[in-house]
């Protein structure tokens, strides 16, 4: 088969790693792709976001399967136009990407299916917002209506941090058009969950439970990220409680998208987490987690083109997943100032001792070649250094060594990640 990604960050490298290990695969290509993704595949300099050049391309090159990495085009409908071009492609239509694309869309759609999730509000004028925030409980998390690259989510203690919050997200538009309409809804305590399953629109494969860190400093503190590490499995979790989590969770949401005409095909990731009361869904993505996908997918033993190409015809074929009993761990290498603003541009020294390492993947996301052909960065989250282990302490203490080695000027690293996992092993 040949073999399109989409996409140029940590998760697409992960899954360009991933497919590459395939037998059914003949070329695989990426767009536009990274210097990690490069060493796997044939890089070409298409944005995610023209569908009209990445169509063409997979027409020229009569592509056979397409993988989709970022939200960004699958919320703009590329499913729906490849399709109606005749092309495979893997990843939910327009319609049932809403999920993501629309966070009080994803919340009416859990109230309507009774999916556990925090009580809400929705608003789109900035004075009934505040109103809300100046006469309800504290704390509340507002988040905006729609994509903004994970970092659209603001924790609020007080009334006034919600005010202030407002006017940033409604008024000074810090989140763009995706902050026109936020949802409010109440502060739900726990630990987080991931959950990612595989679905043809009836039949679901969960993959393994993760946990990410969504936080940018040691401690959870700080500013929301895009994630900055995170490990597979979770030891809070049973197999059976995990079952139990995709059947709340999963299950009613394919089931009644399926049951509305708005099937959904592809990833459905769930973030939930893990109250006292029980399980609560905080959103729902619609493409593989990042950085989860680069801590689940090493621990993959079957072959995810396949099951890829399965979805893509309309039916899951394969029975099961297999996996390895090994865990993995993964840690953010982040760009100094991130998720503010951060400068670009600093070569990264340390990458050729570390790239054929035994159970230790260095994943490539906010990089680019720069003079010389050398690597430097080009994004907030510039790598994720992922590591198997017998168990996680193994798989943190390996992904800890190798992170160590690799520097850039005013590159930083949370050091506590799987800290709490660790925690409740011991």
């Amino acid at each position: 088969m040949k073999v399109l990604i989409i996409g140029s960050g940590g998760r697409e490298h992960a899954l360009a790693w991933k497919i590459s290990q395939s037998p059914l695969l003949t070329k695989l290509y990426a767009a536009p792709g990274n210097p990690g993704i490069a060493r796997l595949a044939e890089c070409r300099p298409i944005q995610s976001d023209d569908l009209a050049g990445l169509l063409n391309f997979a027409k020229t090159e009569n592509i056979d399967l397409t993988v989709v990495g970022p939200e960004s085009p699958l919320v703009a409908g590329i499913t729906d136009e490849f399709q109606k071009a005749g092309l495979k492609i893997f990843g939910p239509s327009k319609a049932a990407a809403t999920l993501e694309g629309s966070k009080a869309f994803a919340k009416d759609q859990m109230n309507k299916f009774g999916i556990p999730t925090a009580p809400y509000e929705i608003f789109s004028h900035i004075n009934e917002a505040k109103h809300y925030c100046v006469e309800t409980d504290m704390p509340v998390v507002i988040k905006a209506d729609g994509l903004a690259a994970g970092k659209g989510v603001v924790i609020c203690q007080t009334s006034q941090e919600a005010v202030a919050a407002l006017t940033q997200i409604m008024s000074e538009g810090i989140f763009g058009d995706a902050g026109k309409k936020v949802v409010i809804e109440k502060m739900v305590e726990g630990e987080e969950l991931s959950v990612l399953a595989l679905s043809d629109g009836k039949k679901i494969l969960p993959l393994a439970s993760s946990q990410d860190h969504k936080r940018v400093y040691d401690g959870d503190r700080g500013p929301n990220t895009g994630g900055m590490g995170a490990y597979s499995p979770c030891p809070f979790i049973s197999e059976e409680k995990f079952r139990e989590i995709v059947d709340i969770a999963i299950r009613p949401m394919i089931q009644g998208m399926a049951a509305e005409g708005n099937p959904y095909r592809g990833l459905l990731y769930a973030g939930i987490m893990m109250t006292k009361n029980g399980p609560v869904v905080l959103e729902y993505n619609c493409r593989f987690g990042d950085p989860e996908t680069q801590v689940v997918l090493p621990r993959l033993k079957s072959d995810l083109l396949q099951i890829c190409a399965e979805i893509a015809a309309g039916e899951i074929k394969t029975e099961s997943l297999e996996w390895h009993e090994k865990a993995c761990l993964g840690v953010v290498l982040a760009s100094g100032g991130y998720p503010g603003f951060y400068h670009k541009d600093y070569v990264i020294d340390g990458l050729e001792g570390v790239s054929h390492l035994e159970d230790a993947v260095v994943f490539h996301a906010g990089t680019a070649f720069g003079p010389e052909g050398r690597i430097v960065t080009s994004g907030g989250r510039v790598l994720t250094v992922s590591a198997l282990g017998e168990n996680l302490r193994a798989a943190h203490d390996r992904a800890y060594t190798v992170i160590g080695q690799i520097h850039f000027q005013g590159g930083f690293y949370r050091r506590d990640i799987g800290r709490r996992a660790l925690e409740v092993l011991r």
